[in-house]
């Protein structure tokens, strides 16, 4: 018998919606379906290394000086509040005991979750695949994030 398939798009690069994605993602995971994680646009700042990624032109330099990188330097979608949120917000998920978005990327991997990066924002945001974290699944754009949502039971846009 197939698994079922859970499909996610990860496009904010937002502390509590990322949260979101891996809670759903680990949970199907750990009822035996399969998932996949597509990145892409901000989404694509949890999977990226925590440096200065320099891009191919004027542009790319400034948004990517501009666009800080890792999975430990989200912001909030509210309560920013110049970075006083997130950490509230770490706090407040340790005293729960929910995992750090670090955390919830060596469980993805512990549950065989594939992390998917889409190419096209790759591409024109001038990264390159040194950028990223090590455990990247697949380098793909839109056409396979669609061929597999199409399978997919379940299918999830944050």
């Amino acid at each position: 018998m197939q698994k079922e398939k859970f499909v996610l798009v990860v496009f904010s690069g937002d502390l509590d919606k990322v949260l979101a994605a891996f809670i759903l993602a680990t949970t199907a995971a750990s009822m035996g379906m399969e998932v996949k994680m597509f990145f892409t646009f901000w989404g694509l700042n949890v999977l990226r290394k925590k440096k200065f990624t320099s891009g191919k032109n004027m542009l790319q330099k400034m948004m990517n000086f501009m666009n800080k990188s890792g999975a430990d330097r989200l912001p909030l979608s509210k309560f920013n509040m110049l970075g006083m949120g997130p950490a509230m917000m770490k706090v407040m998920m340790k005293q729960s005991k929910v995992p750090s978005i670090e955390e919830f990327l060596k469980m993805a991997k512990e549950l065989e979750i594939k992390l998917l990066v889409c190419t096209t924002t790759f591409s024109f945001m001038g990264f390159k695949k040194e950028d990223f974290i090590d455990g990247i699944d697949e380098y793909c754009g839109a056409a396979t994030y669609l061929a597999e949502a199409r399978e997919a039971k379940v299918s999830y846009f944050i």
